[in-house]
């Protein structure tokens, strides 16, 4: 089972960035984006008020960090230069990020933002305040596409959200808080995955486990969005799931619409269209297809039946290191999939009363797709009695 990324993808990656700073006139690559700099390292921290500040150059790669990240990062065998700064806004980090580089002998860069993103309060200067900068975008580029090691981190998310799924549909019961059954999910199957895993598993969070599971209910789920109700559970609600697992770094999505007790008549015809229209988009899925063709041939469904008005986004999206990536399935998309793009598969609609929306996680191969998540799409595989 796959758990973690080789370190000879990190250097794959890292080769792949001098390739495109050949291309260019710069002296260096920098990054602010904290998935683009765990993308590229390995390196993973929290985006804050705090900027860190990654460097690469054809002999080299640096990095930049608060005083409190020195530790962690110094662990990592692929930087080689760790500069620090106490901390924001004393410690100056544009200013000892730019040090660094000159240091280096850098006076240009390839840089994925000008200056640090402006989270949690944090303001500083411009990266071209002090060096010549152009701007870039090849790491979200190459996230696009993943490699055969990335396809097995998600398929084993998508192992693990399954395993908390059905946990969540084991406590759904009529009387039952859906914050307290979300919460018990996840821990059971955090639990399991644990266990099994044992030192093979690489923590990515503080204070939770890997598996989460929940669920919006009644006419929260009429919401794409829609928020955990605080009310309990009753006979004939509709629900509306969502499971996941960190695997690597890497996420799957399972998403499911279920019924507690016997839906009616009208619940069944509104499940039996979402499924018709994200049927639809599976079974056009594959590489080469353009990404508007998914989606109008899913928009197509809606037209059939008069159901446009019930339709509020996209079919899906990539997705790997963040829940959700581009490129999206989306009408107004241009481009064709690849071999190796990961999908969410997940139209919806939405009454004045509930939601209906199944999402499934399916990757694009040389021969098709193959369905990474598995938990039953049917009408009675979602029925809980």
């Amino acid at each position: 089972m796959a758990t973690r990324l080789p370190p000879s993808a990190f250097e794959d990656r890292l080769e792949r960035i001098r390739e495109h700073l050949a291309d260019t006139s710069a002296d260096a690559v920098v990054f602010f984006d904290a998935t683009s700099i765990e993308y590229l390292t390995g390196f993973d921290h929290i985006q804050t008020e705090r900027p860190v500040v990654l460097a690469v150059t054809p002999d080299i790669v640096a990095i930049t960090v608060p005083r409190l990240e020195v530790e962690r990062v110094g662990q990592n065998p692929r930087i080689q230069r760790v500069d620090s700064y106490f901390d924001y806004p004393q410690g100056k980090p544009i200013e000892t990020a730019v040090g660094m580089v000159e240091d280096m002998g850098v006076e240009s860069v390839a840089a994925d933002m000008d200056g640090a993103p402006g989270v949690m309060g944090y303001e500083g200067p411009d990266l071209s305040d002090f060096l010549e900068v152009e701007t870039q975008s090849w790491v979200p580029e190459l996230r696009k596409a993943k490699s055969p090691a990335e396809v097995a981190l998600v398929r084993e998310s998508a192992r693990w959200a399954n395993l908390g799924h059905r946990y969540l549909a084991d406590f759904v019961e009529v009387g039952a808080h859906p914050a307290t059954v979300s919460e018990r999910a996840s821990m059971e199957a955090s639990r399991a995955m644990l266990d099994t895993l044992g030192d093979q598993y690489e923590p990515r969070t503080r204070g939770s486990g890997p598996v989460s599971a929940g669920f919006i209910s009644g006419e929260q789920t009429r919401l794409p969005h829609g928020h955990t109700a605080n009310r309990r559970l009753e006979q004939g609600d509709v629900l509306i799931t969502g499971a996941t697992a960190a695997v690597g770094g890497y996420f799957a999505e399972l998403e499911r619409t279920m019924f507690v007790g016997e839906p009616s008549d009208q619940q069944r015809e509104y499940f039996d269209l979402m499924l018709e229209a994200q049927q639809t988009a599976i079974d056009a899925l594959g590489p080469g297809v353009e990404l508007a063709t998914v989606a109008e041939k899913t928009w197509a469904v809606y037209e059939d039946h008069g159901i446009t008005d019930l339709a509020q986004h996209h079919v899906g999206h990539n997705i790997g290191m963040e829940g959700h990536e581009p490129p999206y399935i989306d009408r107004g998309a241009d481009g064709e999939m690849q071999v190796g793009e990961i999908y969410t598969i997940e139209p919806g609609i939405y009454t004045d009363t509930y939601g209906y929306r199944h999402s499934d996680t399916v990757a694009i191969t040389e021969d098709g797709t193959e369905m990474l998540t598995y938990f039953p799409r049917s009408i009675e595989g979602n029925t809980i009695r």
